[in-house]
């Protein structure tokens, strides 16, 4: 596939990406690239016009990129809705005008474009519930936001409330260690919401800025994990009323469609608001994210690309487009 011109619009914000960041956004969509462009070569094999036998393979391509069907539809929708406009639409021009759609459909999805982990000023303490299923990097998100925000001069406190593991409370009390962050505990077995409102108790009298309170992270049966949410929930609001400002649910984006399984189950059980994507970098599913943004229209916040610290990125629409078609 030929390259593609760069309009002076998308070089001027190209401009602006935070070298180190983008160079580690890229190397983390490395493998989600190659593969994209490995099918889109095989797509186009043999054509010079876009005509629905390409469209048919692009629609092919991006199902198979876990972007989800409903999303592919779209997308394949706006492209011949293009292709029918523009009469003639050059195989070359695919890969530019699919990057274009899908920015397009980031934007209209009010996905996040957070540069910075600013807090709320009229809200103190700022409290986020994080939910999700065992071994998708849920404490690990947790451990690094507590370092970022640290770093940034926020008083943290977490509350490990997924006392169904006993492996969790200690892999979030090793969290707390590291960061040097204040972190509030009780046994395994104990009452989540007894936790819960022990950290927000514990967050206002250190008249911290944040509290970050894990939850169990195992799938049981969606009016038992309704309830248990709701009732951190209510609990939470006893300390501070109008908690947990952000309940923010990770997935495995290497997890593909299962992903997108989880977070429906999870959305019908409490009111997810925003969304974080592990371990984009050991995977070759990273459409998954452009799926997820688009069914759920809900901000995805924060993309992991790697091990590192800094490797848990605040979701930046074009530079995570511009990575993909790189």
């Amino acid at each position: 596939m030929k390259p593609f011109a760069v309009s002076g619009y998308t070089m001027g914000l190209l401009n602006i990406f935070s070298g180190k960041r983008k160079e580690s956004l890229d190397q983390g969509l490395e493998k989600s690239r190659k593969s994209l462009f490995t099918k889109l070569t095989r797509a186009v094999a043999g054509k010079s016009k876009v005509d629905d036998e390409v469209l048919d393979n692009l629609e092919e391509v991006l199902v198979s990129s876990d972007v989800g069907v409903p999303t592919t539809l779209k997308i394949i929708e706006r492209i011949e809705k293009r292709v029918a406009r523009d009469k003639y639409v050059g195989t070359s021009e695919l890969n530019r005008i699919l990057r274009s759609e899908i920015a397009a459909l980031l934007e209209e999805n009010n996905s996040s474009d957070l540069e910075s982990l600013a807090l709320p000023a009229d809200k103190k303490p700022y409290v986020i519930m994080v939910v999700g299923v065992n071994g998708v990097g849920k404490t690990t998100t947790i451990g690094k936001l507590a370092q970022q925000y640290k770093n940034k001069g926020k008083n943290v406190v977490l509350g490990a409330a997924d006392t169904f593991r006993a492996a969790a409370i200690d892999q979030l009390n090793v969290w707390a260690e590291r960061t040097g962050v204040s972190i509030v505990k009780q046994k395994m077995g104990s009452d989540p919401a007894s936790v819960a409102f022990d950290t927000l108790q514990h967050t206002v009298a250190k008249n911290a800025d944040l509290a970050i309170v894990d939850t169990a992270g195992r799938l049981h049966n969606k009016v038992q994990l309704m309830n248990e949410l709701t009732k951190i929930r209510n609990v939470m609001k006893k300390v501070v009323p109008d908690a947990p400002h952000e309940i923010l649910l990770v997935l495995d984006a290497s997890t593909g469609q299962n992903a997108i399984e989880q977070a429906k189950q999870f959305i019908k059980a409490t009111e997810v608001n925003a969304l974080a994507l592990t371990k984009l970098d050991g995977t070759a599913k990273g459409g998954v994210v452009i799926g997820v943004s688009d069914q759920f229209k809900i901000p995805v916040k924060y993309i992991g690309v790697g091990e590192g610290i800094e490797d848990l990125q605040p979701f930046n629409k074009m530079e995570f487009v511009d990575s993909f078609f790189k």
